[in-house]
C-alpha cells in the first residue's frame, strides 16, 4: 500500500546566489530523507490553489524573504488553511517564515525581532518542556542551528509550548497541540547555504551592527537541529490519521 505523500507549501525563493542548489523544497526534502515521489509541492506564494487536506500524511511550510506582517493575500489564505488543518490535527511543521505564519493563524503575534537580525550559525537553548516532546526529546540542552531573520514570534499562540531559544529569540521553537511545530531556524540547510545566506544579507547584517565575514567564518555544521525533519517524517508516518 502506498504511503500518503508529504504536502511543502513553498512560500519563497533561495536567494539567487544558491538557486543553483535547487528550490527550498529540495534543501527540506533532501534533509527530511524523503524520495520524489513522498512529496508533493503546491507553490502558494505564486497563487497555486491549496489542495485537501486528505490525501497527505502531513505539511512542512517552508522559508520566505516576504514578512507574515504584509499580511499577503496568498499568506493570509494559506494561514486560513494552516489553522483549519492544526485544529483537525494534522501533523503541520512551519520553518523559518513558516513559523511564524502557523503562529499567526494560531493568535500568536509576529513582528520585527527588537533584538535585530539575527544571521548564521546559533546556539539553541532548549527549554524544560522540550525533554518531554516528541521531535525534541533526548537532544541536548544546547546545540548549533543555522538563522537568518529579521521577524520573529513576539508572542507564541495561546496554549502553545515555547521549546527553544536562542540569545537574540525567545520563541525559536513551539509546538501546538500534539502535532503542529514552528521551528525559526532552518533544519534544512547545509553549511553553505548558511555561507551563502550570510554573504548575501551583509549590508543587512552591518547595517544591524554585525561582520558577515565573521559570521561567516563561525558558520559550522548543524546536524542535531537537521535531525528535527526527520523525526517529525517519522511521527508524522506514525500519527493517528487526522
Amino acid at each position: 500500500m502506498k504511503r500518503a505523500p508529504f504536502l511543502i507549501l513553498e512560500t519563497g525563493q533561495p536567494v539567487p546566489s544558491l538557486r543553483r542548489y535547487g528550490r527550498f523544497p529540495h534543501w527540506i526534502r533532501v534533509a527530511a530523507g524523503l524520495e520524489q515521489a513522498d512529496i508533493v509541492v503546491v507553490n502558494v506564494a505564486q497563487g497555486e490553489a491549496l489542495p485537501e487536506r486528505d490525501r497527505f500524511a502531513a505539511a512542512i511550510v517552508t522559508g520566505s524573504a516576504a514578512f507574515v506582517t504584509d499580511r499577503a493575500e496568498w499568506s493570509e489564505r494559506c494561514a486560513d488553511w494552516l489553522r483549519e488543518a492544526a485544529h483537525e490535527g494534522m501533523p503541520l511543521f512551519g520553518i523559518c517564515y513558516g513559523h511564524q505564519l502557523l503562529a499567526h493563524a494560531l493568535g500568536g503575534e509576529v513582528d520585527y525581532n527588537p533584538a535585530g537580525r539575527e544571521s548564521g550559525t546559533i546556539v539553541l537553548d532548549l527549554e524544560p518542556p522540550a525533554a518531554e516532546d516528541p521531535l525534541f526529546a533526548g537532544l541536548p540542552a544546547r546545540f548549533p542551528a543555522h538563522a537568518t531573520h529579521l521577524q520573529t514570534v513576539l508572542r507564541a499562540p495561546a496554549g502553545a509550548t515555547v521549546l527553544a531559544r536562542s540569545t537574540q529569540d525567545n520563541c525559536h521553537a513551539f509546538r501546538w497541540g500534539q502535532n503542529t511545530w514552528g521551528v525559526q531556524f532552518h533544519p534544512e540547510f547545509a553549511t553553505h547555504h548558511m555561507r551563502g545566506y550570510v554573504r548575501a544579507r551583509a549590508d543587512c547584517i552591518a547595517r544591524h551592527g554585525g561582520c558577515a565575514r565573521t559570521v561567516v567564518r563561525q558558520v559550522t555544521a548543524a546536524p542535531l537541529a537537521r535531525q528535527l525533519l526527520r523525526r517529525f517524517v517519522r511521527h508524522a508516518r506514525h500519527a493517528p490519521v487526522h
